[in-house]
């Protein structure tokens, strides 16, 4: 089985969001832990994240796939915008601590006039500075469609991150599908093919969320534009093995295809019952 959900807003409380997701029939679901487009933080008091533990408990949810806004650049040539990147990812650890044993994904950064070797060098020097013996919240990286300047287009450029972290049990990877594909991994024809590669480079353990998205670009596009399930480049059927895939279970699968709750109730409901056929 594998737990799945979407993204959903934040405005209305933390708590609420699990309600939510629970009516949209997930079972996960992933938010931004702040404004993503700024910086504005929503205060997740200690009261609140409890009713939320035992919620999620309760209703048998897996892991939440939290996630960092965009204008988060661990590898930007500003050195006020590392810094500022650097608190944040350091204040959304703390709050994220407050719901013990979630993922925190985030987009590796965009280099703009670094080397991609400096790039590598200051993300994992960042996430060396941020993360802590006794978090239980593990860090995602995650893959990128290569568009611009960003960093993490390849296995081997997510493993480089990886191999320069000390706490290398504090940090995994999250699997975008729409990424991996717009990035040039063909999902779609060589799914198996392409989790060994993952697997010999990073390690598959090492592969603990999904992003479940289509594509409106073809294979290598590096354009990062998802689809609803089954209208893209990817297909229903591919979307369906990746569903299926044994390495894949018992992992949270995050929808962020463009929908509306409806859209994402159905999705949902195709989810399950591809894994029940």
């Amino acid at each position: 089985m594998i737990y799945i959900g979407n993204h959903v807003s934040i405005k209305d409380g933390y708590y609420q969001m699990a309600e939510k997701e629970k009516e949209l029939g997930g079972n996960t679901f992933a938010f931004f832990t702040r404004n993503p487009r700024g910086g504005k933080d929503k205060e997740l008091c200690q009261e609140e994240a409890d009713r939320l533990v035992c919620f999620l408990k309760k209703n048998g949810f897996g892991k939440l796939v939290a996630h960092l806004p965009y204008t988060m650049n661990l590898c930007s040539d500003k050195e006020n915008i590392r810094e500022y990147s650097i608190e944040m990812l350091k204040k959304d650890l703390c709050k994220m601590e407050k719901i013990p044993g979630q993922y925190l994904n985030f987009h590796p950064g965009s280099r703009l006039t670094n080397s991609l070797e400096d790039a590598i060098d200051l993300i994992s020097d960042s996430l060396n500075q941020a993360l802590t013996e006794n978090q239980t919240t593990t860090v995602l990286l995650e893959t990128m469609a290569g568009k611009g300047s960003e960093v993490g287009r390849t296995f081997e450029e997510i493993e480089s991150i990886i191999e320069k972290v000390e706490r290398k049990d504090k940090i995994g990877v999250c699997f975008d599908t729409c990424h991996v594909f717009d990035a040039g991994y063909d999902i779609v024809n060589h799914l198996d093919d392409v989790l060994e590669s993952f697997d010999r480079t990073i390690g598959i353990e090492k592969l603990c969320a999904v992003h479940l998205n289509d594509s409106k670009n073809p294979l290598g596009s590096h354009k990062d534009r998802h689809e609803k399930l089954g209208y893209g480049y990817l297909g229903k059927e591919a979307i369906m093995r990746i569903i299926r895939h044994p390495l894949l279970q018992n992992k949270p699968f995050i929808l962020e295809t463009p929908n509306d709750d409806y859209g994402y109730m159905s999705e949902i409901s195709f989810v399950k019952e591809t894994m029940t056929e």
